[in-house]
């Protein structure tokens, strides 16, 4: 009778145990995806104050394309301080405990999000190519133009390699900590299930 017992209280226990691995498991993934957001977050809006306080300091004594430079650093980076500003307070007010749908659809957001950033990068820099080329022909905006054109360009790189190696990080994280756990569920037709090799 005790032999029973055992095994009928470890047919509902062990169930029970393994939903509460999965949602450690899940939970750490999560607060792991949420502190790579913080600590990007915390790069992009230290280069945004960065730029605008060397721009700052310098526009007061710069003239003509410098100058132009300048203007456009302070207003670009102003832009990335209010991006990593949300950016920041959304990562530390993001749920960990959300289920195994959520934390998928989570990080394949941030991956397309963060590849659709380096597109955007690279016209950011074309524009800035663009304006740099029509700053040769427009002698009457020529200053203005090559100044906006550096700063667009300079920016534009910076974003492009910030955007791509955070796009490397999160996609390394989740193909170490979340689908090698994915690995181990078995769908058909008729049931799911967990696999675990010991």
């Amino acid at each position: 009778m005790q032999r029973h017992f055992f095994f009928i209280s470890l047919a509902v226990l062990f169930p029970l145990f393994l939903v509460a691995q999965t949602d450690s498991t899940l939970a750490t993934f999560n607060a792991e995806r949420l502190h790579l957001n913080k600590m990007g977050m915390t790069v992009l809006g230290s280069w945004a104050l960065g730029n605008m306080a060397v721009s700052g300091l310098a526009l007061a004594n710069s003239s003509g394309a410098t100058r132009s430079f300048h203007q456009m650093n302070i207003g670009w980076n102003a832009v990335n301080l209010a991006i990593a500003g949300f950016g920041y307070y959304g990562a530390i007010s993001g749920a960990t405990d959300i289920s195994l749908a959520n934390s998928i659809q989570e990080q394949e957001n941030i991956k397309r999000i963060l590849l659709f950033n380096a597109g955007l990068d690279l016209a950011y820099m074309a524009g800035g190519l663009y304006l740099l080329e029509r700053s040769k022909n427009d002698l009457k905006q020529q200053e203005r133009l090559a100044g906006f054109g550096r700063a667009v360009i300079m920016n534009g790189a910076f974003l492009f390699v910030f955007d791509l190696v955070m796009y490397t990080l999160h996609a390394q994280h989740g193909a170490k900590e979340l689908y090698p756990w994915l690995e181990n569920i078995q769908l058909s037709a008729t049931r799911v299930g967990l696999r675990f090799e010991f």
